[in-house]
């Protein structure tokens, strides 16, 4: 029988050279796969070092330029005068300050605005988002100084127009030099293609719909399920919206130099002509301070070691498990 057994070419070559091919001696894979697992890594690590010290040096190089500018003088070796006399300057305190204010104002504004109305687009017909996103991205066309001829000639308008109504008062409200709230509308305005942006990332990795209706399932209003559901699966999605927000308030100058207030990139300009070094030690500071505080905006979005998002909304799950073990309870008394 086994010589009547057909034998196909080179059967008996392959049983021959079978178990040599799979366990070579060597204990090596063989040729033709060998070369698969073979990566350039010494060439690799090569370019990736020199891309990132390009980059580095991009951004290194101007400001160490600008610190040996404000610390070494010509002849007279090096001072820190220029640093030490921030502190003492005319007008600095009061325009950080006002320009943090702006930036809490304008991110709380923009967040209250476009939170909402996001989640509201997601739990609506589909065919509202292209018009909700045509409105928030819209400001990205309009140029800030078109913007800002805009509202000067509104708080022109206004006064003229409005002086024997109760909005005469809201006129100046809004204009007020401690605080101008006219600023963070405009900052808002500014700002909210850039929070849709992070925002919209956001709501694209979660199931709103499915999340918002398991929390209603278990007898929660659509408040809660929007404070303790939802925002807590948009937190780093929050934090970017702040981080973007923040960097364009602190850094912003066209809109409140020709409405005639001075947050701090106003200052910034305005003492360049008197006083340079200190105005570039100023800008060093400026970024220090908007670093440390972007620095802060991403540990607030990072969810800390340990407490996961859906601790934070286990009240939804704990009702689902407490109904569930109250109708096994029900289906096992007699």
């Amino acid at each position: 029988m086994a010589a009547m057994t057909p034998t196909a070419p080179g059967s008996e070559a392959g049983a021959t050279a079978g178990p040599a091919a799979q366990n070579p001696p060597d204990g090596h894979l063989p040729g033709p796969r060998r070369t698969r697992f073979r990566r350039p890594r010494a060439a690799l690590r090569v370019r990736r070092g020199l891309v990132l010290g390009l980059g580095a040096a991009y951004f290194l190089v101007p400001l160490v330029a600008s610190f040996v500018f404000t610390v070494h003088t010509p002849g007279q070796g090096v001072s820190f005068d220029a640093y030490t006399a921030l502190l003492s300057a005319d007008g600095f305190a009061e325009s950080l300050l006002l320009s943090l204010g702006l930036a809490a104002a304008t991110i709380t504004l923009a967040l209250l605005l476009a939170v909402p109305a996001l989640v509201a687009v997601r739990l609506g017909p589909p065919r509202l988002r292209p018009v909700v996103e045509v409105m928030c991205t819209l400001p990205l066309v309009v140029p800030p100084i078109a913007l800002v001829t805009g509202i000067s000639t509104v708080l022109r308008w206004g006064p003229d127009h409005l002086s024997r109504t109760p909005l005469y008062q809201t006129f100046l409200a809004v204009q007020n030099e401690d605080f101008p709230f006219v600023l963070v509308l405009a900052y808002t305005v500014m700002a909210l293609p850039f929070v849709y942006r992070s925002l919209d990332a956001g709501l694209r990795a979660i199931d709103v719909p499915t999340l918002v209706e398991a929390a209603r399932g278990c007898g929660a209003s659509v408040t809660y399920a929007l404070l303790r559901v939802i925002l807590p699966n948009l937190r780093s999605s929050l934090a970017g919206a702040g981080f973007l927000t923040l960097a364009l308030v602190l850094g912003e100058f066209t809109i409140a130099s020709i409405l005639g207030f001075r947050p701090f990139a106003v200052w910034i300009v305005s003492i360049s002509g008197a006083h340079a070094r200190m105005s570039v030690a100023v800008s060093l500071l400026s970024l220090v301070i908007t670093w440390l505080l972007l620095l802060v905006l991403s540990r607030a979005g990072t969810a800390p070691a340990g407490a996961p998002v859906a601790a934070r909304a286990d009240r939804p799950a704990r009702l689902l498990r407490g109904s569930s073990l109250a109708s096994r309870t029900t289906r096992k008394e007699p």
